[in-house]
């Protein structure tokens, strides 16, 4: 598989930019909020040592071609808000699925609905891919609702696909596809 490279990329009030050793607070800010976790598949962080470990998967990820993760920030500042990533890479079916998060100061903003548009338009455009995939909790409406105004379509539940913390969830599976990009609507 072709590596990953990660890249820096700027648009209205979002950037998107590589992530480093430096950020490893930062990332515990956000992922170590019980309230941003409380939609993942995982628990929240508890210290930095967390945070380096998944930079340094990250790493090893872009450079086999499987995954890349960047950080979103306010355009005029450093400081991480949030991440954008991209896994389960096919390069075969040029096919991928999509995450992010991002701190709850930032929720209500409309931030991640930048982000993921730029980051849409590379996964559509330099990357060349045909489909991108989210799996979502159906009960994170801000989530669905910022898929589906990027033009993502529901396509179907997985029933009782995660067990966080000892609850039972579903996975809301939505997809979009290169030819309906281009026709997304209107921000």
């Amino acid at each position: 598989m072709t590596a990953l490279q990660p890249f820096a990329a700027r648009r209205g009030r979002i950037a998107l930019r590589p992530l480093g050793d430096a950020d490893a607070a930062d990332l515990l800010a956000i992922f170590g909020d019980a309230q941003v976790m409380s939609y993942w598949s995982g628990a929240p962080w508890t210290s930095t040592d967390q945070a380096l470990r998944l930079l340094a998967a990250d790493r090893a990820a872009a450079a086999t071609g499987s995954a890349l993760r960047l950080g979103i920030t306010l355009a005029d500042s450093g400081a991480v808000l949030g991440t954008v990533s991209l896994f389960n890479r096919s390069e075969s079916n040029r096919r991928a699925e999509i995450g992010y998060a991002l701190a709850r100061r930032a929720w209500g903003q409309g931030l991640m609905h930048e982000a993921l548009g730029l980051w849409l338009d590379w996964a559509f455009g330099p990357l060349g891919l045909h489909r991108l995939e989210a799996d979502v909790d159906p009960a994170n409406a801000a989530s669905r609702r910022c898929l589906e105004r990027l033009g993502f379509r529901l396509e179907g539940v997985l029933r009782e696909r995660w067990i966080v913390s000892g609850q039972v969830a579903d996975t809301a599976l939505y997809g979009l596809l290169a030819r309906e990009w281009p026709a997304r609507p209107a921000d």
